[in-house]
């Protein structure tokens, strides 16, 4: 935080299409299922987005639940501490790097063993007729392989959730070496809801290249031009949401 006799310069963007967004400028929030939460509210509908997604500060002992109303699923990742996780009756444990989908038909609570951080997304789910439904997903990152994108040995992938029909919702870390990038702007229909994990570089987002690191927060809307390119002395990577495998509504 700056002094008062200081002037303000920031990095926040706040477009039509797409926000970047540095922890710096939030408010504090409360949630009203949520029990020694200090939230952060990156993304909502009010910002343009069609999910809502927090960072969520947890007390030792904090405690969130949520009982299945059959139409929102969510979305965890721990960023560090530990937390304790009952879906739909079975207990995990989730250490940093940990992660869980809980679907539309599930129940859940969380509690935290001691601080913890987390990142939680919500999306209403989109039912699809003879498509199965989702199941409940819990890993961890470290268990996940890293799998070089498009033949780029300093890009590697992790698909957190399996790529099937039955899931609507994408949650994937991408990691790229510094001097390494996205090869070309990609133009798509998904929107993404991004958390930089580690490192720094320039995101382009609609004609603008803007520098970016860890902690900021991106939303990038529907046929938004976007590309990243990896700067500084150690790996850069991300935490990054985006909605799939349904049909364009109309």
């Amino acid at each position: 935080m700056g002094t008062q006799a200081q002037l303000r310069h920031v990095r926040t963007r706040v477009r039509p299409r797409y926000a970047l967004l540095p922890q710096e400028g939030y408010v504090l929030s409360v949630l009203p299922h949520w029990t020694g939460a200090e939230v952060r509210v990156l993304a909502s509908p009010a910002l343009g987005a069609q999910f809502a997604q927090y960072l969520l500060h947890l007390q030792a002992g904090a405690r969130g639940h949520h009982e299945a109303d059959g139409e929102i699923e969510a979305f965890f990742y721990v960023l560090d501490g530990a937390v304790t996780l009952t879906l739909d009756g079975e207990t995990h444990r989730l250490e940093t790097g940990g992660y869980a989908l809980a679907p539309h038909t599930a129940d859940y609570e969380v509690r935290a063993d001691g601080a913890a951080t987390l990142i939680l997304l919500r999306k209403r789910y989109e039912p699809a007729a003879g498509v199965p439904l989702p199941a409940p997903v819990v890993g961890n990152e470290a268990d996940v392989p890293a799998d070089m994108w498009m033949d780029i040995e300093g890009a590697r992938l992790q698909t957190l959730i399996p790529d099937d029909v039955a899931y609507d919702i994408a949650m994937n870390v991408f990691t790229f070496a510094p001097g390494y990038s996205l090869p070309i702007v990609e133009t798509h229909v998904m929107e993404h809801g991004l958390y930089f994990l580690q490192g720094k570089g320039l995101y382009y987002l609609d004609e603008e290249w803007m520098e970016v690191e860890a902690t900021d927060f991106i939303w990038m809307g529907p046929f938004v031009p976007q590309s990243f390119y990896a700067t500084g002395t150690t790996p850069s990577k991300y935490l990054y949401y985006k909605n799939v495998n349904r049909e364009i509504p109309l």
